[in-house]
């Protein structure tokens, strides 16, 4: 995959009122935590985890949408699916599912050891294999079911690589919020600003209401709804995280509320 810094694109408007039909039940988010921590999760951290899980799927499959529509295709292919990483480099995320997909073979670079050996695939994997690869099946039914509320369909090489992307992701997530909950907060923060070469760097903002999320209050046996979010900011950067914490945010209230 190329790294250069685009502006973001958008492939159609998003809608104003959130789905409170989750494709990824929070009984499969629980899961997903219990594969990296022992820690109680709570009811609003779960439907947070899964609205965050159904953003960053949300834009993959609107970019790889709009990149099939180019070639006038109805059915997304996973050429589509590099298509929509290379266009927004703020949905490159699920890194480790990319060692393990056929799509994402020969992208990824070469990779050479402190004695500038070549670093074989199989190396890079690792001997084992991430939780969160040998858990992407668990996601075809709310991959499927996300594909139907955006009105598209996807070979099943696609469905496969949007399954290990959300499995990986969601799995990463989990490991950050656990982390804050250790840590009782958020121990590295940083911001990211895409820009277009030759032209100036945007300006800091003075105050980041997201670094409100790197104090924690509460217990440390418990992930809630904040933790979560907290983690967010960890693994995502620009206007998708600041969707997504918003979408998830909204989730929490609305679950505390019910």
């Amino acid at each position: 995959m190329t790294t250069k810094l685009l502006r973001t694109e958008r492939s159609g408007p998003q809608s104003a009122s959130l789905v409170t039909d989750l494709p990824f039940k929070p009984q499969l988010v629980r899961t997903v935590f219990r594969d990296v921590t022992s820690l109680h999760v709570s009811r609003p951290a779960a439907r947070a985890a899964a609205s965050v899980t159904r953003t960053v799927l949300t834009e993959i499959i609107d970019g790889a949408t709009s990149a099939a529509a180019e070639e006038a295709r109805k059915r997304l292919i996973p050429k589509d699916l590099i298509s929509a990483i290379d266009r927004n480099v703020e949905v490159e995320v699920g890194s480790e599912w990319y060692l393990h997909s056929p799509t994402f073979h020969g992208l990824l670079g070469e990779v050479r050891d402190g004695d500038g050996v070549l670093v074989s695939l199989r190396e890079r994997r690792g001997t084992r294999t991430p939780s969160g690869v040998a858990g992407a099946h668990r996601f075809e039914a709310g991959v499927r079911r996300l594909l139907g509320s955006r009105g598209v369909r996807a070979v099943p090489a696609m469905v496969r690589d949007l399954d290990g992307i959300a499995s990986v992701f969601l799995t990463a997530l989990a490991r950050d919020a656990a982390k804050v909950v250790r840590e009782g907060g958020v121990k590295r923060f940083g911001t990211v600003s895409l820009v277009v070469p030759g032209e100036p760097a945007p300006a800091p903002p003075l105050k980041d209401p997201l670094l409100a999320l790197s104090t924690r209050r509460g217990d440390r046996r418990t992930v809630g709804g904040d933790d979560v979010l907290a983690a967010v900011t960890m693994q995502l950067f620009g206007d998708l995280r600041q969707r997504a914490v918003t979408e998830a945010a909204e989730m929490t209230q609305n679950t505390l509320a019910n």
